[in-house]
């Protein structure tokens, strides 16, 4: 393995050497997988350029443009690397031209180079020289490029080789890329000063599955990985969840060996001492050391971690800290607080300060911007974080961190700038008024990450409630949209703050009185208004039925306080996940007593009647005529409100359309209708063909929507339906401005015939999270032979998740069903042939099933860009994270949902 990629790096080296570039100049190196990355990075530096690493461009296009346009002047007019699949971001602009290393031919360049006889000639650098540069994140501005030399990385693995040193058979293990610090300096680059292997796996893998790391880390025998809060707070749900298993069931009682994991390295956010400490406690039971979680600091200008606490958790016990200290310095770096006003005299222990950091391990200029690297430093030397911090008392002398100068948000380990929010805010919410809104993130006293808070000084009056419950849900909304993070709202009056001599809200001193709870007043008169709402617009509860399930409501619903959630409040105004969706019909079917509806209530009756009023009249309509079925009606509105084009979402293959609620909640421009497949519910027969269904759907569109223009989109088998739909409406005269397909290509009839009952259970239990894609395909090889329906079903439910089954609320016999209905629609389509044509489509793909394609790379150029046979207009293509199954589930979403919004703005709609 280690020959073969020598011998890929020095076949790269040869190719990047033939470009048209002198020695030591600057490559900008854009790619999105760890072998590109490694690769490009070496053959950079072995051919004598300075190699600056890509960091993921954004999905607005207007932000991406700027982005490259900035790096085109920061780098002087970079040379590039990357690969055709990445070609489209650098569409648009002229500022930096790419070159396509999978482009490269190595005999057009006259060199084929070998391990043993290489022609290739490393340079020999001055120690002081640019090895590398490191984009910042930009998230206060435009991006820095941090320049690492030679000397500063040798003395930054030395100095983390010998605080945390791990045994020369251990391997180190990175799930970031090498666009990050972390992924170069403290894995990668390590892992080869002091010679020992290393595994890089990309972050989908771990993110989707936090048990994955722990596998990895038994199978490969990793000493040094690391995960930042957010990932430990799902590690211990992992690990608990674990632990219950084996406790319920002697079956089950598979341990990990984590004997090998010496250091779990934590930064990027404050790490709370309960949750880690449970953490650690969990893992120390499959053989890690106590300590084995080891908070630190570090940024791109020390070369990740130079800080480091090994005395976790008992220091912070013994001292009562609730968030960790993050230790002492390695070697290569020393740290003094100082009161930030140029003494450069240190603070005392004990005195909140400035945070200032120096040695060999701390780099010296950010590239071509004097002005940035004067103001960061101190007159003798010393680089200015710009945290606040403080030395503790105890006898170890640990650092503190106390917060950011500057107020950067930073929400499950992502930066934001307060100031972007507020903007936000302003532009949604045309009843804000400039500078009446403060930004500002903190962390709950039960909490394991820090929350939004969004103090606001209203412009309405005290008795005007309508306007103020309003306004704090339209903050709420407009908040999660940009950040994905669901924010505190607090309305303070104008008196109770003080703004500064150029009108702005003191946001360092808002926070400090929000953490002292000197607001506690304002919030609780903010939630006594809502409550008042409610009453005087007659949400009170009318009968025993309506008093029932607003107490379900609220005591299923995270989000549903009593004050503010009242029997005309809709669930789709809080967010409501999927899961969430599916919480609140069990504990209805479980808890609800006062009326005679039978035990299961359909998930689509739960949908469309979204306000306790309106599922309490769907109730007494059926408890009136228990024995009448209910005419089968497709459509299922996700989202009503909204002035633009209603958009339309066809269902995957599995029918039902709960997966686009995570999606659903960001839009709030639009009505969003979802469609869903009949044989749910009692009296809904299948469809019996595929152009049945279609002219269904049709009617049901036209019957909500009579006039276009038309937005449709569908998930995987749903981008076919929504295919056909745009096809028959143009048929009948209508315009079609937008149609989308998540991740399916146009030919499918192989794949349609590849599933049969058994498949399509396996698939809706890999959907639905009953088992993970291992088990699933464990489970497909292991009931190959197997025929009969019972049997199978037998096995299946053996092997689920047992606590996911009983948390969907599902019976054997509903997830038999439903497999059938999933059954029927791909049956539907064995012969399906796309016929030409519509006038465009929009495109979104990530990761295929394995069973269809190797990767993303082969599911594109073989499948997905097909597309372009069946639209009279050229397809626009859109790559987003995640697999086919989570591309819009909740990890994944966010990001999802501001590409589709961009798409939808490109189509004029």
């Amino acid at each position: 393995m280690v020959a073969q990629t020598l011998q890929q790096i020095l076949e790269a080296t040869a190719g990047s050497a033939a470009l048209p570039f002198e020695p030591g100049s600057i490559v900008l190196l854009h790619f999105d997988n760890h072998r590109d990355r490694v690769l490009w990075l070496w053959a950079s530096l072995l051919a004598g350029y300075i190699p600056v690493m890509s960091t993921a461009f954004s999905d607005n296009a207007s932000r991406r443009l700027a982005h490259l346009e900035h790096l085109a002047r920061l780098l002087n007019t970079p040379a590039c690397l990357t690969t055709t699949g990445l070609l489209l971001q650098f569409d648009g602009q002229t500022a930096i031209v790419p070159t396509c290393v999978d482009m490269f031919n190595l005999e057009d360049v006259g060199a084929t180079p070998s391990v043993e006889g290489s022609r290739v000639t490393a340079p020999s650098p001055r120690p002081d020289q640019t090895a590398v540069l490191m984009l910042t994140s930009g998230s206060s501005g435009s991006c820095k490029a941090v320049a690492l030399t030679h000397e500063q990385i040798t003395a930054a693995v030395t100095g983390k080789h010998a605080t945390l040193p791990i045994p020369a058979d251990a391997t180190f293990l990175s799930w970031v890329g090498l666009d990050h610090v972390a992924g170069l300096v403290e894995i990668h680059l390590q892992a080869i000063f002091t010679g020992r292997s290393q595994v890089l796996v990309e972050a989908p893998d771990v993110l989707m599955e936090p048990a994955t790391l722990l596998n990895l880390v038994e199978r490969h025998r990793v000493g040094w990985t690391f995960a930042p809060n957010f990932f430990l707070a799902l590690m211990h749900a992992t690990l608990q969840k674990k632990e219950e298993q084996q406790d319920a069931s002697s079956d089950d009682q598979r341990q990990w060996d984590l004997t090998s994991l010496r250091w779990l390295t934590s930064g990027g956010e404050a790490n709370t001492t309960q949750m880690c400490e449970e953490v650690s406690l969990l893992l120390e039971r499959y053989g890690t050391p106590r300590n084995v979680i080891v908070p630190g600091f570090g940024m791109t200008e020390t070369c990740a971690g130079a800080i480091f606490n090994t005395r976790f958790p008992e220091h912070e016990k013994a001292h009562g800290y609730p968030v960790a200290s993050l230790g002492q310095c390695m070697p290569g770096v020393s740290v003094r607080v100082t009161d930030g006003t140029g003494t450069n005299i240190a603070l005392p222990a004990g005195e909140l300060g400035h945070l200032e950091v120096t040695g060999p391990a701390v780099f010296r200029s950010y590239f071509n911007n004097e002005e940035a690297t004067r103001s960061s430093f101190t007159t003798d030397g010393w680089f200015a974080t710009g945290d606040l911090a403080m030395i503790d008392t105890t006898e170890a002398g640990q650092l503190l961190l106390k917060g950011r100068v500057k107020d950067v948000l930073n929400i499950n380990a992502v930066k934001y700038n307060p100031t972007d929010i507020e903007a936000g805010l302003y532009e949604a919410i045309p009843q804000l008024t400039y500078g009446s809104a403060c930004c500002f993130s903190s962390l709950p006293a039960d909490g394991h990450t820090e929350e939004v808070v969004i103090v606001y000084l209203p412009s309405y009056g005290p008795e005007d409630l309508h306007s103020h419950v309003q306004t704090v849900l339209a903050i709420r909304q407009a908040c999660l949209e940009m950040t994905g993070s669901r924010p505190q709202v607090l309305p303070l009056s104008r008196n109770s703050v003080a703004k500064s001599s150029l009108g702005k809200l003191p946001r360092a001193q808002i926070k400090a009185a929000y953490e002292r709870g000197e607001y506690q007043s304002a919030a609780e008169e903010s939630l006594a208004k809502f409550a008042l709402f409610q009453k005087t617009t007659d949400q009170e509860p009318r009968d025993e039925l309506e008093r029932q399930l607003l107490t379900i409501f609220v005591n299923s619903l995270d989000h549903a306080t009593p004050e503010e959630f009242g029997v005309q409040t809709s669930i789709l105004d809080l967010g409501i996940t999927s899961i969430e969706l599916i919480k609140l019909k069990r504990h209805i079917e479980r808890d609800l007593t006062c009326t005679s509806q039978p035990g299961s209530i359909p998930l689509s009756t739960l949908m469309r009647n979204t306000t306790v009023r309106d599922l309490a009249t769907a109730l007494r309509r059926d408890d009136a005529s228990p024995s009448s079925s209910a005419t089968y009606d497709p459509v299922v509105p996700l989202q009503r409100r909204g002035t633009k084009t209603p958009l339309w979402l066809a269902h995957p293959g599995v029918g039902e359309v709960m997966a686009f609620m995570n999606l659903a909640k960001y839009f709030t421009d639009r009505p969003i209708f979802a469609l869903r497949a009949a044989g749910f519910n009692d009296g809904e027969p299948l469809a019996t063909s595929l152009d049945e269904m279609v002219r269904r759907y049709h009617a049901a569109i036209k019957l909500h929507q009579p006039q276009g223009p038309y937005a449709l989109a569908g998930y995987s088998y749903g981008g076919m339906v929504a295919f056909e739909l745009a096809k028959l409406l143009e048929r009948h005269g209508d315009t079609v401005r937008f149609l989308g397909s998540f991740n399916l290509p146009p030919h499918i009839k192989k794949r349609m015939r590849q599933v049969d009952w058994k498949t399509a259970l396996l698939d809706l239990c890999h959907f639905l999270d009953l088992l993970s894609e291992a088990g699933r395909n464990d489970l497909a090889a292991q009931l190959r032979d197997m025929g009969d329906r019972d049997a199978i079903l037998e096995c299946v439910l053996a092997r689920i998740d047992k606590d996911r089954f009983a948390e969907l609320a599902l019976s054997p016999a509903a997830l038999a069903n439903w497999a059938h209905v999933g059954q029927n629609l791909h049956h539907l389509t064995i012969d399906y042939e796309p016929a030409p044509s519509v006038e465009s489509i929009d495109v979104f793909y990530c990761h295929p099933i394995k069973e269809v394609a190797s990767g993303k790379e082969e599911w594109f150029e073989r499948f997905i860009s097909l597309w372009g046979d069946f639209t009279r207009d050229e397809p626009r293509f859109h790559e987003v994270v995640g697999s086919h199954y989570t591309m819009i589930s909740p990890e994944n979403v966010f990001g999802f949902q501001k590409t589709m919004k961009a798409a939808l703005a490109a189509r004029g709609i």
